[in-house]
C-alpha cells in the first residue's frame, strides 16, 4: 500500500506523536483479501484524557480560539492545500481499508477535501460580529464563539470525507478537535493530523486517537469535551445523547436511516430498476442515507421486481481495485455477518429473496455478498423497518400517493428520501411530504455543502453549509455603553 505515514505507532496529542499510554495496536483488515494491511497505534483511556486536556489547553491559551477569524481560515487553507498534495494517498487507503472502488475513491477524496473549503467559504460570509439595536443599551452586539473542544467521532464507511465535514466547521469556527476514527478506517485520520502539523496549526488544535469502542466511550464522558460530533448508528448516537444530556453538553448526531424511494407511474419499470440498483450496490450498500425501500404501485410491482432483477445480475462483483468492478466487498466480517441475519430474518417472516441473499461463488476469499432484492414485504417486517446497511433493497407495494407517503413515513428514521420520475413539479410536492432531511428526485444524490442530516431518531443537528458552521458556535449577547 503506498502510504507514508510518519509515526503510525504513535498518538497526535500536543502537537507532538507520543506513545500510547494504555491502548493496544490496531491493526487494518482489507476486506477484499481478510489480510492485514497496516498497523497503527491504539488510544486508551489515558490516552483520552492527555488529548483532551491538550484541545483545553490549546483551546483556553494558545491564542486559537481568540484569533481573527481570517487567520484561522489562512491555516484551514493550509490544512486543505497539505491534503490536496497527499489525495493519491488518501484515496488509495480508503480503498483498501473498507473496499471502496479504486476508481471512484478519487471522488470521494475530492469531495473530503472540499468539504474544508466549504467550511472556509462559510466562515468568509457568517457575520461572528453583528451591531444590532436595543432599548437596553447604546452599543448592541451579537457574538457568536466557538463552542470549545469537539470530539469528533467517525465511522468507518466513508472516514475522510466524514471527519473534513466536522473539523473544517469547527476549526473555521475557532474549536480544537480531539479525532477518534473508527478503527477499521483509521488511516486517514493519520494523514490529517499529519497535514495540521505541516500546517502549522497550534499545538493541541487537532489531536488524533484511535480506539476502540471502550476507550472512545471514555472519551465522551470527559467533562472537559464541549461538544461530540459523531457519525454512525443510531443505536450508539442513543447513547451519545443519554451522555450529552447528563452535562448539557452540545453534540450533533447524523444517524442511521431506512430511506424510501417512491416510483410513480410516469417511470419506466427499467429506469425505476436501474436507479435502484445503482443506489443499493453503491459502497455495497453501506451509505446511512441508502435508499433501500423502493415504494411502486402495486399493478407495477411485479414488471419492477423482474428489472431489478436482471439489473441485479449484471452487477460486476470483485475486488476493489479491478477497474471493471461495481460493487466491491463489504467492510468487515462483521458486517457481512450482519447482513446475512437479516436475510435470515426476512425470510423467517414471509419475505421472499427473488435474487441474491447469499455470497457469490467468485471471488473465493473477502468478504463479498450479492445484491439483494426482497418481495413480498410489507412495512412492519424487521427488513423494512432496521438499518441493514448492505446491499439489500426491499420491494414494497402501495395503493395512491398518499398511501405512499404514509409507508415511507411509517419509520423511526428520517434521513434521506426519493421520487422517481420525470415530473419535478410532482416530486417536489410528495417530497415536501416526506418526513426526511434530505431529498433527492430520481435517486441517491448529494451536494456536502449544503446542510445534512435527519429527522426523527436519523438524528440531531447539520453538517454542510452555514448550518454546519453554526454547529460549533455559541451565541453571546453584549450590551455596552456608548463609546466615549
Amino acid at each position: 500500500m503506498n502510504v507514508n505515514l510518519r509515526h503510525p505507532d504513535r498518538l497526535f496529542i500536543g502537537g507532538a506523536w507520543v506513545e500510547p499510554l494504555d491502548g493496544q495496536p490496531i491493526s487494518v483488515v482489507s476486506p477484499d483479501t481478510e489480510e492485514v494491511v497496516y498497523t497503527v497505534a491504539g488510544a486508551g483511556p489515558r490516552d483520552m484524557d492527555r488529548a483532551v486536556e491538550a484541545a483545553r489547553r490549546a483551546f483556553d491559551g494558545s491564542g486559537w480560539s481568540d484569533a481573527q477569524p481570517e487567520e484561522r481560515i489562512a491555516a484551514v487553507e493550509r490544512l486543505a492545500d497539505a491534503l490536496d498534495r497527499r489525495s493519491a494517498e488518501i484515496a488509495e487507503v480508503w480503498s483498501r481499508q473498507m473496499g471502496a472502488l479504486s476508481v471512484i475513491a478519487p471522488i470521494f477524496t475530492g469531495i473530503g477535501t472540499q468539504n474544508l473549503r466549504d467550511a472556509i467559504a462559510a466562515g468568509r460570509r457568517f457575520p461572528f460580529e453583528t451591531r444590532v439595536e436595543s432599548q437596553a443599551a447604546a452599543d448592541a452586539r451579537v457574538v457568536h464563539e466557538p463552542v470549545g473542544v469537539v470530539a469528533a467521532i467517525t465511522p468507518w464507511n466513508v472516514p475522510y470525507m466524514l471527519m473534513t465535514a466536522k473539523i473544517g466547521p469547527a476549526l473555521v469556527a475557532g474549536c480544537t478537535i480531539v479525532m477518534k476514527p473508527s478503527p477499521e478506517t483509521p488511516l486517514e485520520a493519520y494523514i490529517i493530523a499529519e497535514c495540521a502539523e505541516e500546517a502549522g496549526l497550534p499545538p493541541g488544535v487537532v489531536n488524533l486517537v484511535p480506539s476502540d469502542r471502550e476507550a472512545a466511550d471514555h472519551l465522551m464522558r470527559n467533562p472537559a469535551v464541549d461538544k461530540v460530533a459523531f457519525t454512525g448508528s443510531t443505536a450508539v448516537g442513543r447513547q451519545i445523547a443519554q451522555v450529552c444530556a447528563e452535562q448539557v453538553r452540545r453534540c450533533t448526531l447524523e444517524l442511521g436511516g431506512k430511506s424510501a424511494a417512491i416510483m410513480l407511474d410516469d417511470m419506466s419499470d427499467a429506469e425505476a430498476a436501474k436507479i435502484l440498483t445503482e443506489a443499493i450496490t453503491t459502497l455495497s450498500g453501506q451509505v446511512c442515507a441508502m435508499l433501500s425501500r423502493a415504494l411502486v404501485p402495486r399493478h407495477r410491482h411485479d414488471g419492477v421486481a423482474a428489472a431489478i432483477v436482471e439489473e441485479m445480475k449484471r452487477v460486476r462483483i470483485g475486488h476493489s481495485d479491478d477497474p471493471s468492478t461495481q460493487m466491491g466487498p463489504l467492510a468487515t466480517r462483521r458486517q457481512l455477518d450482519r447482513v446475512e441475519r437479516y436475510v435470515e430474518i426476512g425470510v423467517s417472516e414471509g419475505a421472499q429473496v427473488l435474487t441474491g441473499g447469499k455470497r457469490p461463488a467468485q471471488p473465493n476469499r473477502g468478504v463479498f455478498f450479492e445484491p439483494t432484492l426482497f418481495v413480498g414485504v410489507t412495512n412492519d417486517m424487521t427488513i423494512a423497518r432496521e438499518e441493514i446497511f448492505g446491499p439489500v433493497l426491499c420491494l414494497i407495494p402501495y395503493d395512491g400517493v398518499d398511501d405512499a407517503v404514509r409507508i415511507a413515513n411509517d419509520s423511526i428514521y428520517g434521513l434521506n428520501a426519493s421520487v422517481l420520475t420525470h415530473d419535478a413539479a410532482a416530486a417536489a410536492a410528495i417530497g415536501r411530504r416526506l418526513r426526511a432531511g434530505m431529498f433527492a428526485q430520481n435517486g441517491l444524490r448529494s451536494d456536502f455543502s449544503l446542510p445534512m442530516g435527519g429527522f426523527k431518531q436519523s438524528g440531531i443537528g447539520r453538517e454542510g453549509g452555514e448550518q454546519g458552521l453554526r454547529g460549533y458556535l455559541e451565541t453571546k449577547t453584549m450590551l455596552l455603553d456608548a463609546a466615549q
